[in-house]
């Protein structure tokens, strides 16, 4: 009978339909959804990446490094370079760091959804319109300074626009929701057995987030300091509407 059923198996396997065998390996309707969505980020972002790196390699003058020998020749852009890093650096810490005690507090909240919403309203703003807004807030004759000279707790205005905070302020509103969004993700994905558990152990809340949700998060965080600290270094409309882009937030955009 096992011989007979050996003869049959390889007979019974090619009759399975394609589609069948397909399913089988993951493949099947729902995964050829993503298809269009591959295609988008092949097209919008690979493909670009790969287009400027190939000319990267291909001067107009010089040998195949001379771009990158002329970049790194160059000592002004050295400073560029800092100033970008001094911006970008600093505003991704700040947003992880507010991000992580909000997302363990929405994390208990019955109406997340609404307080998200609420939260991620910048994203939806863009950041011309609010470099635009933190122009009429923050300005000589904006709302804080006169309020400030109103209530008698300064003589003249506070220059906090076209300089270095400025534009620390605006990465911080447009970067928070994006840093927060993900910091929430990863939370909401621990089992909360695991937090009732350690409670359970006598765990208090500073031992139950160092010993148990850091060390799950880290990863996390990692991947979501990482894509804030490039939207952070990609800065350019808020250097130039809220900077001083000559000056101390000449960022490396604008020197491209």
């Amino acid at each position: 009978m096992s011989m007979a059923s050996a003869e049959i198996s390889p007979t019974v396997v090619d009759r399975v339909p394609l589609r069948i065998r397909l399913a089988n390996r993951g493949l099947d309707g729902v995964t050829l959804l993503v298809v269009p969505a591959a295609l988008c980020v092949v097209l919008l972002f690979v493909y670009p990446f790969l287009y400027g790196l190939f000319l990267s390699f291909n001067p107009r003058e010089g040998s195949l490094f001379a771009n990158y020998a002329k970049f790194f020749a160059d000592a002004f852009l050295y400073e560029t370079i800092a100033k970008t890093l001094w911006l970008a650096l600093p505003v991704t810490l700040l947003n992880i760091l507010i991000s992580v005690p909000i997302a363990m507090r929405v994390r208990l909240i019955r109406r997340q959804k609404l307080l998200t919403t609420i939260l991620i309203l910048p994203i939806t703003l863009g950041t011309v319109l609010v470099a635009e807004g933190l122009l009429n807030y923050l300005g000589p004759q904006g709302w804080l300074n006169r309020t400030l000279i109103f209530v008698s707790l300064i003589d003249s205005p506070i220059r906090l626009v076209h300089n270095y905070w400025g534009v620390f302020l605006s990465l911080v509103i447009t970067g928070f929701p994006f840093t927060f969004l993900l910091t929430l993700s990863y939370i909401t994905g621990i089992d909360p057995s695991l937090e009732q558990a350690a409670a359970t152990l006598g765990a208090n809340a500073r031992q139950r987030f160092g010993r148990l949700f850091l060390p799950l998060l880290a990863s996390g965080l990692a991947i979501t300091f990482c894509l804030s600290f490039v939207q952070a270094f990609s800065v350019f409309p808020s250097a130039v509407l809220l900077g001083a882009p000559a000056g101390p937030t000449r960022v490396i955009s604008i020197a491209a």
